[in-house]
């Protein structure tokens, strides 16, 4: 059984939780599918938007996919929710993403 697999596995009874969710878009990214990776991460920032850790991943798959203007917004808006839950650590990461595009 694939790791994609098990983790839609263990979603069939718990599938809101943003773990199982951000670790399911992660490995949508490995095999190339950034379609359905970006709408778990979608998915997870609307129902979770303290999810900071969702915010870095989605700017970096937007920003592969050349959409900039939207890497840049996931960026800032991830930068709000870290700065609000005290997260220097993401907020650092998210502001170092930022910083290469908005140059």
């Amino acid at each position: 059984m694939s790791r994609i697999e098990k983790l839609l596995e263990y979603m069939r009874t718990s599938d809101k939780d943003s773990f199982l969710q951000h670790a399911l878009a992660l490995e949508y990214i490995k095999t190339g599918n950034d379609e359905e990776a970006r709408k778990l991460f979608n998915e997870i920032l609307l129902r979770e938007p303290s999810y900071v850790g969702s915010y870095y991943h989605l700017g970096k798959l937007l920003e592969r996919v050349g959409d900039i203007a939207k890497a840049i917004r996931i960026y800032e808006r991830g930068m709000e929710e870290a700065k609000k839950a005290g997260d220097n650590h993401a907020y650092n990461e998210l502001q170092a993403a930022y910083d290469d595009l908005a140059d």
